[in-house]
């Protein structure tokens, strides 16, 4: 039992020694145990060469909380360098045989401190109904439930051949062709980056955040540490031959190691070229590809902002069903 006063340090992943990042991974690994004990486990140390993962134009700054040589607690503070200079984004973790003695508050402050020396007004952080007591600490922060989100799951097999049929149907003169990548090819990186910004048209709520740019050079970075964290990402974007721009895209990651999940990410259609299934082809298309391409996978797992009906439809209609709920919250530091 620990019988003195913590206090969380900073902690830089990049110049720590390998046994003090595999001492975080460890940490962040028994916190997923915790929360989602049906869940492949994650591994320790693919999780602390995820915490040396910064994206250009962003800084990370971490703060651990430690005894001897175990971490106890760890949280994170990324900003942008660029937009959005006057919020940041906070992930925070307590060891689950270590809570309920005020190290999440120890974190919480140091967090404040670090987002106050940077200029920042707004905080925000997301919590699972996986585990409660973060939305209960959330609360005693005075933060703000800002984007009420759904959290579903898909088993794989059980969507029907029928409706991927149906969706992944196209006109004879169809003027759009899929593409799947890994990696995005040369040429079309600038357009993949203009298609990704499609996103900042998705459901806010009431998050006091603008809009962010996707550059070239991000892509590039993401797909490096992707690929140094283990993990396979196929993106499949719509290319609308009569002009060369991608319309749509949507994207998943795959785990070998943790074959069973596979996580869906952004799936987004351009305004104007909304109305034409693509959206539909695309999330169909894509199932199909994971069954070729991702060996052992069962289920397909993905959040929806409540308020986004269009895409909740679709995953409603291929049969994703409520899992558990996820809210985005923000602090505001007058």
């Amino acid at each position: 039992m620990l019988t003195r006063p913590l206090t969380a340090t900073p902690f830089d992943p990049v110049s720590a020694s390998p046994d003090a990042r595999l001492a975080v991974g460890r940490l962040l690994a028994a916190c997923h145990a915790f929360a989602f004990p049906d869940d492949p486990p994650v591994l320790p140390e693919r999780e602390a060469i995820s915490l040396t993962h910064v994206t250009p134009n962003e800084a990370v700054q971490h703060v651990v909380v430690w005894a001897g040589e175990e971490a106890l607690g760890w949280a994170s503070l990324t900003y942008g360098l660029q937009e959005n200079l006057h919020a940041a984004h906070a992930r925070l973790l307590v060891h689950p045989e270590h809570r309920r003695r005020g190290l999440g508050r120890e974190l919480s402050r140091a967090l404040e401190r670090i987002a106050r020396a940077e200029g920042r007004r707004v905080v925000t952080f997301g919590t699972t109904s996986r585990v409660p007591a973060g939305e209960a600490f959330a609360r005693t922060l005075g933060a703000q439930p800002a984007l009420p989100m759904r959290q579903s799951e898909l088993r794989l097999q059980e969507v029907p051949e029928t409706l991927l049929d149906a969706w992944t149907a196209r006109p004879a003169d169809d003027p759009y062709r899929l593409h799947v990548w890994q990696r995005v090819p040369e040429e079309f990186l600038a357009r993949t980056a203009d298609m990704m910004m499609v996103m900042n048209t998705a459901p806010r709520g009431d998050l006091d955040v603008e809009d962010w740019t996707v550059t070239p050079e991000m892509i590039r970075a993401w797909e490096d540490m992707i690929a140094e964290a283990g993990e396979v990402r196929f993106l499949m974007a719509a290319e609308d031959t009569r002009s060369g721009e991608l319309a749509g895209y949507t994207e998943v990651f795959w785990s070998p190691e943790r074959a069973a999940l596979v996580y869906q990410g952004a799936t987004a259609v351009r305004p104007s070229a909304r109305g034409q299934g693509l959206g539909k082809w695309l999330k169909a298309a894509m199932l199909r590809h994971i069954r070729a391409h991702c060996p052992g996978a069962r289920f397909v797992r993905t959040n929806n902002a409540k308020t986004n009906a269009a895409m909740l439809g679709i995953n409603v209609a291929l049969g994703f069903t409520p899992w558990a709920s996820f809210t985005e919250w923000q602090v505001r530091l007058d």
